[in-house]
């Protein structure tokens, strides 16, 4: 980030904008859940542009983009084109921004539930619109916060490893094997499916600590087999109709065949 946080030979702490497009801004509110910690935070860089705090308008130049939300319109995908140019680095929060989130569940058949809540008339305000995706299926993001809502410690971790360096590496197993280690115990052995058999480790399986059971909100694990963890929720009951509804709340954009958003 050094050659972006510079100024006239001086240098000034990383100018960072937060940018909100289809999501309920949860992950957003979240982030100032860390009170105690909020200002140290925010004493390590310029907050250039935050919609939640400001209607000031976006600065010109900026180092580090910070998206959450779905991509559902044109307008939205140049948006994220021009954060991309302008931003040294950018970073996808939340489920939304990573995945498509709930957002992405429309992404299969947009017409009909665009024509199922507007009726034959689409409000000009909607703008043009396009299937639900991710931010990272219109531009290369270079760091991801997962979950829905995210934590906000892992939105710091994150972001100080936008604007200092990590040599950590993502997870990609699956978060079974982080539940395993729990004291809990195996929720399919109290009735309750999980999807914890394809979803990406990472989030310390803090539902399933709970005794709830995790809805896949982190994404699928790139070592993830669904057809495998289909087959096991069947053995133990649950229709795999119900296991690919539940599964689609957070990866429909993932799991639509090939040619689909």
């Amino acid at each position: 980030m050094s050659e972006n946080t510079a100024t006239a030979g001086e240098a000034r702490a990383p100018r960072v904008v937060l940018v909100g497009l289809a999501s309920c801004f949860g992950c957003q509110i979240n982030i100032t859940n860390i009170e105690r910690h909020l200002l140290a935070v925010l004493g390590q860089i310029e907050l250039g542009y935050w919609q939640l705090t400001t209607s000031e308008p976006m600065p010109e130049t900026f180092d580090v983009a910070v998206i959450e939300g779905a991509v559902t319109t044109a307008e939205a995908a140049e948006t994220v084109r021009a954060l991309r140019q302008r931003a040294a680095c950018v970073i996808a929060i939340g489920s939304c921004a990573a995945t498509g989130g709930i957002p992405g569940m429309a992404a299969g058949a947009l017409a009909s539930h665009a024509e199922a809540v507007y009726g034959e008339g689409l409000p000009a305000a909607c703008g043009v619109l396009r299937a639900p995706a991710p931010v990272s299926s219109v531009i290369d993001v270079d760091f991801t916060v997962n979950c829905c809502p995210v934590d906000p410690f892992e939105f710091v971790r994150v972001l100080d490893a936008a604007l200092y360096g990590s040599n950590r590496l993502d997870a990609t197993a699956t978060l079974c094997g982080q539940c395993a280690q729990g004291e809990g115990g195996c929720l399919y052995k109290r009735g309750q499916m999980c999807l914890g058999l394809v979803t990406r480790a990472g989030c310390g399986a803090k539902c399933p600590g709970l005794g709830r059971a995790c809805n896949g909100c982190a994404g699928l694990s790139p070592d993830a087999n669904v057809d495998a963890a289909r087959a096991f929720a069947a053995s133990r009951g649950f229709a795999p109709e119900r296991f690919d509804e539940a599964l689609e709340m957070f990866n429909a954009v993932a799991l639509a065949p090939a040619g689909e958003e």
